[in-house]
């Protein structure tokens, strides 16, 4: 559901008590823990126990499973409600909140409001926002800052998605989709790439774009843009931006971005590269997840940090220990020789991106992908290039559409998907039934080879089933 943003954005300390539903989610768990680190008491509810509950509860944050009126309490008129954008309108915690007259709020603003007072550094682009929005913080804090961040995923090295740090930089990932990330302010972003998604909000792809030249035009122009200057969409967005006044700085492989990456290399997990600026070598960056597409997320929180005066080496530290966020190449454990890991993929360019990681990681063995299509309306129109780009791995089961935030179109299947993959019909299988795939992902895999689970939905649940029965058949 769509709940708009007040004209008002009120800060932290005036929203009273704060109710989340939907808490379980990355972003509202985010939220809902800085708000509860910073002395607002909390409280919420989620359909899922989600891995992002556990840190709250032991902020002592109520986190009710389900949806009821009652968790709201005794919650009054200045007091808040935050609700997800995946919250139906017959939600009965969204109609008590209404019929009671209060303050409800979308994420976008309950995220304003813990920014209020900070300088905030806002990641945004297509893909790679939850990898970079950890690389700046891991960043960051190896240089000696201590930011607040809101990250879409947990960080591995912290097992949080979210902290309340004490100086005045908040780093946060800022979402396109529903077009939360226009009202931030940020005094500082990264853009890692600019190219068509969402089109249920947007509708056109020239839409999605001019939100991203919008998103440049909120920047505080004592501040800065990074973008990957590789990327087509998010090289227009530097010239708009440029031509705006805004200052700019390019980061990328090309011979014209400002932070250049060259000597590129990739080994097993570790991906490779060194950094110069204007000619002169600023340092080796060194990564412990692999994948192109990573050294390009870690060269722009490099730029952001070195812009913000922090020492190289400092920075370069800090990405070199990053070790990664949850369902983002997450290996999940290793059976009879058989690595299964998980990523969030859910776009063509993200499945292509995962399955070149994926292939240097496997070395000599196969790549063995499950792939979860995430949404009806992103199926209809980018099924097929999801399908072309899952020609890259070796043996592909397809799973039918998870079903988030719209209604089932029975001619909108995971066959759309299977269809379109550029293998022998033996080598890929599209299987409607969730719980049959683990079945059907290690009958294909043998010693060596590497098994994936792609996509944004319920797909990260069958990794440790992989395993299960891994173990199984060897005893």
């Amino acid at each position: 559901m769509r709940v708009p943003v007040p004209d008002e954005l009120l800060p932290v300390d005036r929203l009273g008590r704060v109710h989340f539903i939907g808490i379980g989610g990355a972003g509202l768990s985010a939220i809902a823990r800085i708000m509860a680190a910073q002395g607002v008491q909390v409280s919420g509810s989620d359909d899922q126990d989600t891995p992002f509950l556990p840190s709250l509860r032991e902020l002592d944050v109520t986190c009710h499973l389900g949806y009821d009126a009652a968790h709201l309490g005794d919650l009054g008129p200045d007091d808040t409600v935050v609700v997800t954008t995946a919250a139906r309108e017959d939600n009965p915690e969204v109609l008590e909140a209404r019929r009671r007259g209060l303050r409800v709020l979308p994420r976008s603003a309950g995220l304003a409001a813990v920014m209020a007072g900070r300088r905030v550094l806002a990641v945004a682009g297509t893909h790679g926002k939850t990898t970079t929005t950890g690389l700046l913080t891991s960043a960051l804090l190896a240089a000696g800052a201590d930011p607040t961040y809101a990250v879409g995923g947990v960080l591995t090295a912290t097992g949080r998605n979210a902290d309340a740090g004490s100086d005045d930089l908040f780093v946060a990932e800022a979402d396109e989709s529903d077009g939360a990330f226009l009202v931030y302010r940020p005094h500082a972003a990264i853009v890692t790439n600019v190219e068509a998604d969402h089109l249920d909000n947007w509708g056109t792809e020239e839409a999605y774009h001019a939100a991203f030249d919008e998103f440049a035009g909120t920047i505080d122009r004592e501040g800065f843009l990074v973008v990957v200057g590789d990327d087509a969409g998010a090289a227009a967005l530097a010239t708009y931006a440029r031509s705006d006044g805004l200052e700019v700085i390019t980061v990328g492989e090309g011979e014209s971005c400002d932070l250049r990456l060259v000597d590129v290399g990739f080994e097993g997990t570790t991906s490779r590269g060194r950094v110069l600026r204007d000619g002169v070598v600023v340092g080796d960056l060194v990564l412990r997840i692999p994948g192109r597409h990573y050294l390009l997320d870690a060269l722009a929180a490099l730029a952001v940090g070195l812009r913000l005066g922090h020492d190289a080496d400092g920075l370069l530290a800090g990405l070199a220990g990053f070790t990664g966020t949850g369902r983002r190449m997450e290996l999940k454990g290793e059976e009879s020789g058989v690595r299964v890991y998980d990523s969030y993929a859910h776009h063509p360019v993200e499945i292509a991106g995962d399955l070149q990681a994926a292939r240097a990681v496997a070395g000599d063995g196969r790549i063995v992908v499950a792939f979860q299509p995430h949404l009806v309306s992103r199926t209809r129109i980018f099924g097929e290039q999801m399908g072309v780009a899952l020609g890259a791995a070796d043996e592909v089961v397809v799973l039918d559409v998870y079903l988030a935030r719209e209604d089932a179109d029975p001619s909108v299947t995971g066959a759309l998907v299977a269809d379109a993959v550029p293998l022998d019909t033996e080598h890929v299988l599209f299987e409607p039934d969730f719980d049959a795939v683990p079945a059907a992902l290690v009958a294909r895999a043998r010693p060596g080879d590497l098994v994936l689970t792609l996509g944004a939905g319920s797909i990260t649940q069958l990794g440790p089933r992989v395993l299960d029965l891994l173990r199984g058949a060897r005893g």
